[in-house]
């Protein structure tokens, strides 16, 4: 059985130390210089969207009672760190949003289907 010291030892033989390197990222083409923006988005989004999570979980298992003003300025603080993310990189959300919507009309066309869902085209991302 390992030890937690030969674990942590064994582990970082696949951490090639780059980190920082990479912090300067790739995105649409273009370098950024945005990458903190982007970190905190995708940060501030995870938490966000965990708070959610956490208003449905103990609405659904604890029997609390669902506060819509508190669930509604969750949504709201989702969409904030959606549209950072969009900015640090350029991106217009309204592009964004259509562009989903087109992938769902490609793959739904007649609307939601089970077997469809199950079942999604290779590259249907």
């Amino acid at each position: 059985m390992l030890t937690t010291k030969e674990y942590q030892e064994q582990a970082m033989r696949t951490n090639d130390g780059e980190v920082r390197s990479r912090l300067m990222i790739k995105l649409n083409g273009n370098m950024t210089n945005n990458i903190s923006e982007v970190i905190m988005g995708c940060l501030g989004l995870s938490g966000e969207v965990g708070e959610l999570n956490d208003l449905v979980k103990k609405y659904i298992f604890h029997e609390s009672h669902m506060d819509d003003i508190k669930f509604r300025k969750e949504l709201g603080d989702i969409c904030w760190y959606i549209a950072l993310i969009c900015h640090a990189c350029n991106y217009d959300l309204g592009e964004i949003m259509e562009m989903n919507i087109e992938k769902l009309k490609n793959r739904y066309p007649e609307g939601f289907d089970v077997e469809k869902a199950n079942n999604r085209a290779e590259g249907d991302i």
